[in-house]
């Protein structure tokens, strides 16, 4: 009998884990990175809605999930106690868009693009290989992450459906 898949919710600046046959999404990200790991063997997968690059940088940095940095070092932990293992894990990066044009090219307005880059950077640290991402443009994107096969589906409003 199949068990029953469950859709787990991911709110913004939050993390979460699944294993098969569970499909991990989060909503609307803009300027926010959705980090979804994957573990193919296990059949595991982690999802984290992050909307800054690095918890060093502010004060009030008790959310882990709500940095790159931080986010992504917890939910490699989280993975690895449900069976993953941290050499297999394979990482797919959306969202970081600019979402409001600025004449200025004033850093912090450049959220989404350094959210994008702390994804990279955290993730070449702890040795994981993004294999596919699909961020940057200057539009939102809801994604859901297989713990099936891996596959991130990435839906966004006038920009259609796509498969990374």
């Amino acid at each position: 009998m199949m068990s029953s898949q469950e859709i787990i919710k991911v709110g913004m600046a939050d993390l979460n884990t699944a294993v098969y046959p569970d499909i991990l999404t989060t909503l609307g990200l803009g300027s926010c990175v959705g980090i979804a790991l994957y573990d193919p063997v296990a059949r595991i997968g982690g999802l984290a809605h992050i909307m800054l690059p690095d918890s060093t940088q502010i004060k009030n940095n008790s959310n882990k999930a709500k940095f790159a940095d931080t986010a992504t070092i917890i939910l490699v932990e989280e993975m690895i106690k449900l069976g993953a293992v941290k050499e297999r894990i394979v990482a797919k990066l959306a969202g970081g868009a600019q979402m409001f044009a600025f004449n200025n090219a004033n850093e912090l307005m450049r959220i989404g693009q350094r959210n994008v880059a702390a994804a990279h950077s955290i993730l070449e640290k702890l040795g994981i290989k993004v294999i596919a991402s699909d961020t940057g443009e200057n539009y939102g994107r809801t994604i859901e992450l297989y713990t099936e096969d891996g596959r991130l589906v990435i839906k966004t409003i006038g920009h259609g459906i796509k498969e990374i």
